[in-house]
This record gives C-alpha cells, sequence and structure tokens, in this order.
C-alpha cells in the first residue's frame, strides 16, 4: 500500500513525521496518508517524494526501483548459478520474479528481470515464456540496449538449434537481426561480433559455406580493427574447424596459428588444447603416424586437470590410431566406452558421429558382421541431417564397404 511505501521510506531515513511533513503539511495528515486512511494529491505525493529524495514512481510503483535493484541483484545471482549445483534455480527464479510481473512494466531492471523469467518459464516448460520474452525484448528496444535485445534473439533462434532445426533456427535468427538493425541506430562492436558469430555458425549448420566464411570473416576483421579479443577464440576454433571438416591443409594450418598464439597470449587453456586436439587428428588423418599420436593421448590424459571436457575426442582419435595399427580389441573397447555429449552444432557432432564408422570398420576386420552393419548404418543414419564434409563421405565409404564386401 501506498502509505506502507511512504512510512517504510521515511523510517529508512530516519526522518521523523514532523521532519517529512515539513512546511507543505501537516504531521496529522501525514499519519493519514501512511495509515492509508487519506490520499494524496498528486502535488502532495510529488513533495513527499522530493522530501525522501526518491522517484515519484518509487512511491507510485508497488515496489520501488530501490526493492527492485535487490530482486535483480538475486535473481542475476541465482541464474549464473551452474545447473548443476542448483538443479531447481529456475524454479527458484520464477518464485521470486513472479509476484512481481504485472509490475515490471519499465526500466532496465524490469525488462531484465522479464528476460531472465522467459528464460525461466521456458526451462521449466511452462506458458507464457514466448509473450514474457516479447514484452522484455519491446523494453530493451525503447531502452536502446541493442546487446540485452540481440541476446534474446540468440536466445529465440537457440531454441530450434537445440533440436537440429537449423534452418528455423537460422530464419528465426536472421529475422530477428533485421529487426535489432531497423530500431537501433547504433549497435556497438561487441554485439556485432555476437551477432555475425552466431550468423556463422548457423550458416555453416545449414550447409552455407559461403554466407557462413562471410560472417565470420567479417566478425575477425571487426575484432582486429577494434583490437577487441572477445570471442576471437570461438571465431578461430569455428575458422580451424571448418577447414579440417572441409580439408583445406592451409586454412587448418593458419588459423590453428593464431588459435594457438591466442591460447599462449591469453594464457586460455582451452584453445591451446584444441589446438592440440587439431595436432593430434592431423598426425592420424594427414601423416599416419599413429604411435605419434598415441604418445601426445597419453600424455594429455595424465592430465585430468587440463582436459577442458575434450575427453570424448580424444577416445576417439585414441580408438582410430589403434584401429590403424592393428589393435581391433583395444580399438573396439576404447571406442565402446565413449558417450557423446549433449551437442547441438553439426561441426561438432560431424566429428564425433564418425565413431559408429570406426566402430563399424573394427566389427569388420574382427569378423563380427551383424555389429559391423548395425555401427556403418548407425553413423550414415546420424549424418544424414549433417552439412556434406569429408567425415560424412567417409561415413558413406565405410557402409559401402562393409555391405559390399560382407
Amino acid at each position: 500500500m501506498l502509505g506502507e511505501r511512504i512510512r517504510k521510506l521515511r523510517k529508512q531515513k530516519k526522518m521523523t513525521l514532523e521532519a517529512l511533513a515539513g512546511k507543505e503539511l501537516t504531521k496529522g495528515m501525514l499519519s493519514l496518508i501512511e495509515n492509508n486512511k487519506a490520499n494524496p494529491s498528486m502535488e502532495s505525493l510529488t513533495y513527499i517524494a522530493e522530501q525522501l529524495e526518491v522517484e515519484l514512481s518509487d512511491l507510485l510503483d508497488v515496489i520501488s526501483s530501490q526493492e527492485l535493484r535487490g530482486i535483480l541483484e538475486l535473481a542475476e545471482k541465482l541464474y549464473n548459478t551452474e545447473t548443476s549445483k542448483d538443479h531447481d534455480k529456475y524454479k527458484q527464479l520464477i518464485e521470486l520474479i513472479e509476484p512481481h510481473v504485472p509490475n515490471l512494466t519499465q526500466g532496465y531492471e524490469a525488462a531484465r528481470l522479464l528476460e531472465i523469467y522467459s528464460y525461466s518459464l521456458y526451462n521449466e516448460k511452462k506458458q507464457g515464456w514466448q509473450e514474457t520474452s516479447d514484452q522484455a525484448a519491446k523494453m530493451y528496444d525503447q531502452l536502446n540496449l541493442a546487446s540485452n535485445r540481440a541476446a534474446i534473439s540468440i536466445f529465440l533462434s537457440k531454441i530450434k538449434f537445440s533440436l537440429h532445426n537449423y534452418s528455423e533456427s537460422l530464419e528465426i535468427f536472421l529475422k530477428e537481426r533485421k529487426d535489432i538493425e531497423s530500431k537501433h541506430v547504433y549497435i556497438d562492436p561487441m554485439t556485432r561480433l555476437d551477432l555475425d558469430y552466431h550468423e556463422a555458425i548457423l550458416y555453416f549448420a545449414v550447409g552455407n559455406t559461403d554466407s557462413a566464411i562471410r560472417a565470420m570473416e567479417s566478425a575477425i576483421t571487426l575484432s582486429k580493427e577494434k583490437r577487441i579479443f572477445y570471442l576471437i577464440d570461438d571465431l578461430y576454433r569455428l575458422a580451424t574447424a571448418k577447414a579440417m571438416l572441409f580439408q583445406n591443409e592451409d586454412e587448418k594450418e593458419y588459423y590453428s596459428k593464431k588459435l594457438q598464439q591466442y591460447g599462449e597470449f591469453a594464457d586460455h587453456m582451452p584453445s591451446i588444447m584444441f589446438c592440440k586436439l587439431i595436432y593430434i587428428m592431423g598426425l592420424i588423418m594427414k601423416n599416419k603416424d599413429y604411435h605419434k599420436a598415441l604418445q601426445e593421448i597419453e600424455q594429455l590424459s595424465s592430465q585430468p586437470d587440463q582436459m577442458q571436457g575434450l575427453d570424448p575426442w580424444l577416445a576417439l582419435e585414441k580408438g582410430k590410431a589403434l584401429y590403424y595399427l592393428g589393435h581391433y580389441e583395444e580399438a573396439l573397447q576404447c571406442l565402446d566406452n565413449i558417450i557423446i555429449p549433449t551437442l547441438n552444432h553439426p561441426f561438432d557432432l560431424t566429428i564425433l558421429y564418425v565413431l559408429d564408422s570406426y566402430k563399424a570398420l573394427t566389427h569388420f576386420e574382427m569378423g563380427h558382421i551383424a555389429e559391423a552393419r548395425t555401427s556403418a548404418k548407425i553413423a550414415v543414419q546420424n549424418y544424414d541431417l549433417m552439412p556434406e564434409t569429408a567425415f560424412k563421405e567417409f561415413s558413406l565409404e565405410t557402409y559401402a564397404k562393409i555391405y559390399n564386401k560382407a
């Protein structure tokens, strides 16, 4: 209630009724207002707000801007907690924000709370997340906050992306980007990098390599011009992976070297480890140096704290090397223990889906024809929606080899 908010703010300021009433109001009238027994005029409310040194909206709103900032601070802290450490974080966020939703009508704090609320509703599979997201997006447009508006657009496209509906994801993203650029005269460089990077990812996902390269090179050029290292590691990883998948050795060497330099300069272990993975893959597929590859894998495996989540990729390379060396039982044991993590981008999936092709080849060499056929078929099915790459071609060749010779 209005009176309660005035009383609370007065006490927070350690003001007496007389002090707040000043020369414009009487102590008795102010007491009636605080007890909700009298309705102040707008002129009186403006005077009270000035006396309390707060915005008039802090008195009129159900929740003051100060309280709203406090709620947002709690929400941000909870939202940025890893889900593995708090499985109920989205439920808690809904409980925290929901009572205030009707009053979240203006300002950054309100827009951000609505954004977080919409993400929480989506993750809890509850209705209304789309409408809430749209409301937050409109508020960001009004506030001219392009970066926050872009984050919502990227989230919307990622929903379809996570379902491997890459064409729909790209369609949503391009529509959203066009909308952002029509409403925001100025878009800061970091937001442009975000948009270019995700556009490149999506174009690669649908197999439109030319458009993907244009978006990627645009992002890299902007990063260099503005001397912004934000996303540069992701861009170089994307460029390296693209070159490897499409068997462009010169490009792969160029971008992996750039990524290595960045990793050493920034002491960024994920970049360094990715370069080591690419090096090992080259030892196997290009140099045929399987013993060296196994030595490198063994060395990395002895440092689990530096693996950076690359365990499945390294295990796959180990299985490949063992297969080519003719150690079929060891290779199959290694390959059978690999669990493909939850991934969304076809580049990641393309590299890992070759697992079943190598299982098929190993089973075939061991005389397990039925198992070989099953694994070869799984690989081909997995690659069905993936872009055309050397890995996809390898799976088809493996399938043909096993079904023709078995």
